[in-house]
């Protein structure tokens, strides 16, 4: 190990609405692990949802489940290898100097859901950033657990256009949980960082229709980039007219909600055909209640479930890498780490940014 110092800048939880900027020691890699210098991470809506400690209680603190204090926060990055040994040398195909980011999940690998492939429902759940077993990225630097799932990727990319991969991989996801055919209308509910890569993906997978939904023009003008065919405001439109409009009277054949707003659900239940499937991969603040036989008898609807990105971070990658997207107005705001509020105020207010990313201070321009 070269030119790390013993100590470094981070972001560290202590409590709901008490995160503070500490000088704390640089990790120090074991066996099988690497050590690895940031260069970006981009703030999720779930970060900012375990800040306010909404919706579930943790210990004696109201935080999700999921979520601990005295961690490191931060799950999409991207950073370079700076120190590792020949297992993880082998195990990773990756060498000092390669840029590389980690699945936001590390497995046991043990589990009957990682026995199974499907490690994104590992039942210990160890997520960068969740957990004190798996500190995050809002660091200088990191390390990558002998479990972690690793990839390379290229320099060419700006890092907080390249950290853009982790929700790209769970906007694949959900658009992989859709099964979605070559004639379908597709809804995405939500021109946010998620929204926009579903609305990339279902058009990749050969949808006839892709809608987009949201309240700011301005992100609806991004979702026609990212291939929206139609954008409707639902602050100024009546969307279910619009649907059914759209669809001869049926409505829409996929709903992809991702914006975490309990009102989102019943919008999409009433939108979708009979028979239609429903994707749900928002994070929601409280809960959501909808009439049950909307999904039953009136509908029979195929109602699916979606979280993290399993088996689409290549996909993720390679969209990045062919400038499909146009990552210049998504990856919209790098401040550094020391104003991590202002950057967490920013996307709670969720109207002046898309993805809003933090650099460390000594990689930070400007």
């Amino acid at each position: 190990m070269t030119d790390v110092p013993q100590t470094m800048q981070a972001v560290v939880v202590h409590a709901p609405e008490d995160y503070r900027l500490e000088e704390i020691p640089v990790p120090a890699p074991g066996p099988g692990e690497a050590l690895i210098r940031v260069e970006a991470v981009g703030i999720c809506a779930s970060d900012l949802k375990c800040y306010h400690g909404a919706a579930k209680f943790w210990g004696d603190h109201e935080r999700p489940a999921w979520a601990e204090t005295q961690v490191v926060p931060g799950h999409e990055f991207v950073g370079e290898v700076v120190a590792l040994d020949d297992r993880a040398r082998e195990r990773w195909g990756v060498e000092v100097g390669d840029r590389v980011t980690s699945e936001q999940i590390v497995p046991c690998w043990d589990c009957r859901y990682c026995l199974r492939g499907q490690y994104h429902m590992c039942q210990r759940h160890d997520i960068y950033g969740f957990k004190r077993r798996t500190p995050g990225a809002m660091a200088e630097y990191m390390l990558f657990s002998r479990d972690a799932l690793v990839h390379k990727m290229t320099k060419d990319l700006p890092a907080h256009q390249a950290a853009f991969v982790e929700p790209l991989s769970c906007s694949l996801h959900a658009v992989e949980r859709a099964g979605i055919a070559f004639e379908d209308v597709v809804v995405v509910a939500g021109a946010g960082p998620i929204g926009l890569g579903m609305i990339a993906g279902a058009k990749a997978k050969g949808a006839a229709t892709v809608v987009a939904l949201d309240l700011v023009d301005a992100k609806l003008e991004l979702a026609k980039r990212c291939g929206a065919d139609v954008t409707l405001n639902i602050g100024s439109t009546d969307v279910q007219q619009a649907v059914k409009d759209l669809t001869g009277g049926y409505g829409a054949d996929v709903y992809l909600e991702a914006t975490g707003h309990p009102a989102a659900v019943a919008q999409g239940l009433g939108l979708l055909r009979k028979l239609g499937t429903y994707v749900e991969y928002g994070v929601f603040g409280s809960e959501a209640s909808v009439d049950w036989s909307i999904i039953s008898d009136d509908k029979e609807l195929d109602v699916l479930g979606a979280h993290l990105g399993p088996h689409t971070w290549p996909k993720a990658i390679a969209m990045l890498q062919s400038g499909v997207l146009p990552m210049d107005a998504i990856a919209s705001h790098q401040l550094p780490i020391s104003r991590f509020q202002e950057g967490l105020d920013m996307v709670a207010d969720g109207k002046s940014s898309v993805k809003v990313s933090l650099i460390p201070d000594a990689l930070h321009q400007g």
